[in-house]
This record gives C-alpha cells, structure tokens and sequence, in this order.
C-alpha cells in the first residue's frame, strides 16, 4: 500500500533567520535546548531535520514505510515579514523545496510558500511555483498580524488557486497578541506556550479562521476552491452542525454551513492520532475528503503509521486514508508524469 503523507514541514536557514525573533520559534528552540520537549518526535534536533530535505529525511520516512511526502514550510513563514522580503524568501524556499523534488521526485512533492503580506506577488509565485516547478498547492500559515483571509485584500491568491485548480493547505499560526494575552496567560512560560499553539490555541483559531472564509463568502465567489485543514480538522467536526444550526438563517450565503464542508474541504491527520476525532472527521466530511499527515518533524512518522495501520477501516477505505485521496485532490499522477 502506497502511503502519503501531506503535511510534512521544511524551513530554509534564510527563513529561519529571518524569523529568529517570532515568539514561536524562539521557545521552541529554547525549550528544546533546555530539555523541557516532553512529546518524543520532538526531542531530536528539530532544527536540523526542518532544514534537510535529503538523506536524513528519506531514511525516517522509509524506516516507517512512507512513500511520499508533500513538504511545506513551516510555521513562520513569510507571512510576519516585510513584503519585500516576504517576496524574495518565498521564491528562494520554492526553489530550494523544488531542487529536492527534483533530486527524487519518486519521494517527494510540494505546496508552495507564499509572500502572503502581498497578495498579487502570491498569486504570480503561485502560478510559477505550480506551472514551472510542478508543484500541487500552496501552504499558508494563518493570518497575517491578525488579518485574516476572508479580507478581500488577500482573494487574488484565491482566485489564483482557483484557476489554477490546486488547494490550498491553512495551516495553524499563534492567535493574534491580544487573544494570547486575553486567554493564554496568567501560566508558567511553558504551559502559556502549549496552550497557546499546538496544545489548543493554534486549532481554535484555525477552525475560526475556516468559518470566517466560509461566512465571508470566499467559497461562494470561488466555488471550486478547495481548502485542506489538518489535525483532524482544527476542532470543526464536531461543532459544524452546531454552527450552522447558529449561523444558516443570518448568513445569506449560497449554500448552508455544512454544505462547504461537504464540497470545499479536506481534512488530514495530522498530528493527531485519535479515533474519536477520526470518527468526527469522517462524520463531518466523508471518508474520500480525509488524507493521511504525520506533521514531521513535530510528530512521529511511526506512530502516525501505526495509526493508520490499525483504523476500524475497510481495506478500500485504508487505501482512499493512504495515498488515492491524496492523488485525486492532488493530481499527484498527472503532474508526476507532467514533470
């Protein structure tokens, strides 16, 4: 069984540098150095296996039987920078990540970063980045200071994916300042730290992020846009139909809150190796709009594989979690072969 995973990270030192003062990737790497990482997919040189896009890389996905990854830039990105440089160091990680697939393109694909800061630039970065290095989407990470997507200022990117017809992946970033200050203080630094991001933060955010698309009305002026979310669906499933039994009567949009689930997102499993939200996922969107993630470096390629060894799933329905989804949503074959 082919397996691929969609939401496997990357950074470029130029990046990283440039990121050196988000509040993210200072306490990670501070905590990791001080040993206080208490999760064991996080304990190895996080920094290190970010930046390498070559041996090491492949040697973990093949000691877990993964074929495939389709790497993306982690979070910061571009989208806290300056536009001009914003610009310059999405096209300079597009080339890197490119070179990489190139190198195996049996191994490897690749959803392009953008310089979110300026929409126009975005879309231009993300036709080259999918008409002359072959890859299959776009990652964003989040809002840009606190401006979420559904501002029209950022459709041009929307428009672009489009009519391009690739997805785009949103991926969690930290909630606004004021919201970290507001519900996630008042802990020690290192509880402050995981509340805030990936222990619940990061996800309620995400998940608002998604309804405010969907109630700005992104999908009715671009129908076939398709959105992916990960970890599960960013808390979504299991209160979409509560949202739309609050919202369907006050919105006025074409369709009714679930019905955007239904036929514009994709979920994946990234990071999150539960059977409960796995259910709710599958409740919310449907078996055929979930895809495999492990989230590396940041989770395990093993215990991500394992996961999906031993889902209460058919053997059509492990293949669609596996690899056919991913190839459909994709195109995986047809650029494969275009390259």
């Amino acid at each position: 069984m082919t397996i691929i995973a969609l939401e496997e990270h990357y950074t470029t030192q130029a990046l990283t540098d440039a990121n050196a003062g988000h509040p993210l990737l200072k306490r990670l790497l501070l905590r990791q150095r001080d040993g206080r990482l208490r999760q064991p997919a996080l304990r190895g040189n996080i920094l290190q296996q970010l930046l390498d896009l070559g041996d090491q890389r492949l040697a973990a996905m093949d000691a877990a039987g993964i074929d495939i990854q389709v790497v993306s830039h982690t979070t910061p990105g571009p989208e806290t920078l300056e536009v001009s440089l914003a610009r310059r160091l999405a096209v300079e990680a597009n080339d890197i990540a490119a070179a990489a697939i190139d190198a195996r393109p049996d191994r490897f694909a690749g959803f392009a970063t953008l310089p979110v800061p300026d929409p126009d630039a975005s879309a231009k970065e993300l036709e080259r980045a999918v008409n002359s290095l072959g890859f299959v989407g776009a990652m964003i990470n989040g809002h840009v200071d606190g401006r979420y997507l559904d501002d029209q200022f950022f459709w041009p990117v929307f428009e672009a994916a489009e009519a391009l017809d690739v997805p785009l992946y949103l991926h969690p970033t930290l909630p606004p300042q004021p919201v970290i200050d507001a519900c996630y203080s008042g802990f020690s630094e290192d509880i402050e730290t995981a509340l805030s991001a990936a222990a619940w933060g990061w996800h309620v955010d995400t998940g608002l992020h998604v309804l405010r698309l969907i109630l700005g009305g992104v999908f009715d002026r671009f129908p076939r846009l398709q959105l992916i979310i990960g970890h599960m669906g960013e808390l979504l499933p299991p209160m979409i139909w509560r949202a739309g039994f609050m919202l369907n009567g006050l919105s006025g949009l074409d369709r009714q809150l679930q019905e955007y689930f239904f036929e514009n997102i994709s979920i994946t499993t990234s990071g999150l190796f539960d059977h409960a939200s796995f259910a709710a996922a599958v409740h919310a969107v449907g078996i055929d709009r979930i895809l495999f993630s492990v989230d590396y470096p940041y989770s395990s390629n093993d215990q991500a594989r394992e996961f999906l060894d031993r889902l209460p799933v058919s053997v059509p329905d492990r293949e669609k979690l596996a690899h056919a989804n991913a190839e459909r949503l994709l195109r995986l074959n047809d650029r494969t072969r275009a390259r």
